[in-house]
């Protein structure tokens, strides 16, 4: 029994290829990866539903159960189109993860700004500090990478500069475009009043607001780094990558931010004018 296993073993090393350790080692790799991009989303049900049917699948096979292998066939055959329909949020915030997965953690070790940026830093952490002493409602969209376009036509064009004072005025509670998000490209106050996806996470507490989900939603289907600053308590908030990160002061959102611009100064993309 013991030699026939080593033989086994033995044959079939002897047949394995460089180059087949390398296919399973990336196919490993790949399928690792993608199963931690969704194991906080809905598609981890979806992959455990797959898998299970797979199993029975494969014991009808070898059970001879001929009606149901018959069945389970063409159910997953046409199960495929119906997850694509379902499942497409999901399967674009997937693929859009996928391409910038060169980006990394925004949070990451920080080196100098220019004084530019940092002056923009300071105005919105400012405005923001104002704004969470007086309970003001916000919610500040960082465009990065993946553009924005289809939100920005939503709301209303403003490219001006970074100013806490213009940032308050917007969030005035009562004014036409208190209610929607600002978006900032580069160094610049680019739209306000803008409509964001709502997250559809059904797990969140019940004390997060429309302004938190509405930052969750556009953190999932993009890179975008989103601040938010909460009408009912006055807390300050952080989302990125489908994570809400709450109650940062004003020197960690600074930092915070400090950092994000200068990670993203390194590969050119982050902080740059689009006057």
């Amino acid at each position: 029994m013991m030699n026939s296993a080593l033989m086994y073993i033995k044959s079939f090393f002897q047949v394995l290829k460089l180059t087949d350790i390398i296919d399973i080692f990336l196919v490993a790799i790949i399928v690792y990866q993608l199963l931690k991009m969704i194991k906080e989303t809905r598609a981890i049900q979806l992959v455990k539903g797959i898998a299970i049917l797979f199993i029975i699948l494969q014991i009808s096979t070898w059970a001879h159960l001929t009606t149901l292998n018959y069945l389970l066939r063409n159910a997953m055959q046409v199960g495929m189109f119906a997850i694509v329909v379902i499942f497409q949020p999901e399967l674009r915030s997937l693929l859009e993860r996928v391409g910038r997965s060169k980006v990394g953690k925004i949070i990451d070790v920080a080196t100098g700004t220019t004084a530019e940026q940092s002056m923009a830093v300071s105005e919105i952490t400012k405005a923001v500090a104002n704004m969470s002493a007086t309970k003001t409602g916000a919610l500040i969209v960082f465009e990065r990478e993946t553009k924005l376009g289809d939100v920005i036509s939503t709301g209303t064009l403003i490219n001006a500069e970074v100013s806490a004072a213009l940032l308050e005025n917007i969030f005035v509670p009562n004014t036409p475009l208190h209610d929607g998000a600002v978006i900032i490209r580069g160094d610049r106050v680019y739209t306000a009043g803008c409509f964001l996806p709502l997250t559809s996470n059904k797990n969140l507490s019940r004390e997060l607001g429309t302004r938190h989900r509405a930052a969750l939603g556009i953190s999932e289907a993009s890179d975008a780094l989103v601040v938010v600053v909460s009408e009912e308590t006055g807390k300050i908030s952080i989302a990125l990558n489908g994570t809400l990160t709450r109650n940062l002061t004003e020197q960690s959102l600074k930092t915070a931010l400090n950092r994000a611009i200068s990670k993203e100064n390194q590969k050119g993309k982050f902080w740059r004018s689009e006057r």
